[in-house]
């Protein structure tokens, strides 16, 4: 079982997943060690075939590859100075860093009164000038979904005016993720993108491998730039990552201890009176009702490290789910900053 404390640490700031990787991704690793003087080969093609059996679609529309870097060169080919990227905020702040260096503009649309993405206002931004729309969900910070029906609707739709990047890195979090994702529509033919991570369910943080589900024009664009192509990628990030997509027991079970762990969290807030939103993901998100800075510094102070502000929602502290016995910890740290009932 790995840890996200790091000597008298608790780390709780990154989404990361405290239970390790699957066993098999372990022995896929260990049995590839004696390889490291070898470049890539068979590799790449392997977990793009399983990935394909795996979203019933060609492998033609699967572009393997750490999401942040498909992102920033999608931005810095297509946006171009004064082209408009369309996101919810406060939000992953991985589409503000890649705009920048681009020449684009970051259009921001705040969270709905659930603080979950507000599709109405999002498809109302498009204009000419927008490159694309980016939507994470589970959303991140706070992690809710939006209703199944209405946010595939919402996609498709606004998939007729501009790319849309759907970032799914916490959707295999949720129980019915199969019903969630917007893969669909990328089989559909849709102007739509896929984000998908090992870093968080799978345990493969330190590896940096994810894959993208799109066009097939935009894949092949993407890989003409170097995206997904085999020196950009490792033989251990690439068999670990096969092993872990085909262990479905593993999954199965970090999705369960996640939840559990996530509904203690959740009957405190209930029990203190907080509020808070039901998130969907490794993490839990709720109003403190005092600055985020205050809250951060006193738990700092006891060895804790949680996420970072989230303005304009500066009394809200995101806190990601750890061990166990590291969450009992925080969770009693946590109840005695909190208002007495």
């Amino acid at each position: 079982m790995a840890s996200t404390a790091t000597n008298d640490t608790i780390r709780l700031a990154l989404n990361e997943n405290p239970f390790g990787p699957s066993p098999q991704a372990v022995q896929a690793i260990t049995a590839h060690l004696a390889n490291l003087s070898r470049y890539t080969g068979d590799e790449l093609a392997t977990l793009t075939n399983a990935i394909a059996a795996r979203e019933q679609m060609p492998s033609e529309q699967i572009m393997l590859g750490e999401n942040l870097d498909v992102l920033g060169l999608f931005l810095s080919a297509h946006g171009g100075a004064g082209g408009e990227f369309v996101y919810s905020e406060p939000g992953y702040t991985a589409l503000v860093d890649a705009v920048a260096p681009a020449g684009g503009v970051v259009v921001g649309v705040p969270l709905n009164d659930r603080l979950e993405n507000d599709l109405a206002a999002l498809a109302a931004k498009i204009n000419s000038q927008t490159r694309a729309v980016y939507l994470v969900n589970p959303h991140n910070p706070s992690g809710t979904v939006s209703d199944t029906k209405e946010f595939i609707d919402a996609v498709r739709d606004m998939a007729k005016r501009t790319l849309v990047i759907v970032d799914e890195a916490y959707l295999e979090f949720t129980p019915d993720f199969e019903q969630r994702t917007v893969a669909g529509l990328v089989r559909e033919g849709a102007d739509v993108a896929v984000f998908r991570t090992f870093s968080k369910i799978y345990g493969l943080a330190s590896l940096s491998i994810g894959y993208t589900l799109a066009p097939k024009a935009l894949v092949a664009s993407m890989k003409q730039m170097g995206i997904g192509a085999f020196f950009g990628l490792n033989r251990l990030s690439l068999v670990a990552a096969t092993a872990s997509l085909n262990d479905t027991r593993y999954v199965a079970s970090m999705r369960d201890k996640v939840a559990a762990e996530r509904e203690s969290w959740h009957q405190l807030f209930r029990k203190r009176k907080v509020r808070f939103t039901n998130s969907q993901g490794n993490f839990v998100f709720f109003d403190a009702a005092q600055p985020h800075a205050k809250v951060a510094a006193a738990l700092a102070a006891q060895g804790i490290l949680i996420g970072r502000a989230q303005p304009p929602l500066d009394t809200w502290v995101r806190i990601s789910i750890g061990l166990p016995e590291e969450n009992a910890v925080v969770r009693k740290a946590v109840a005695d900053l909190l208002p007495p009932v």
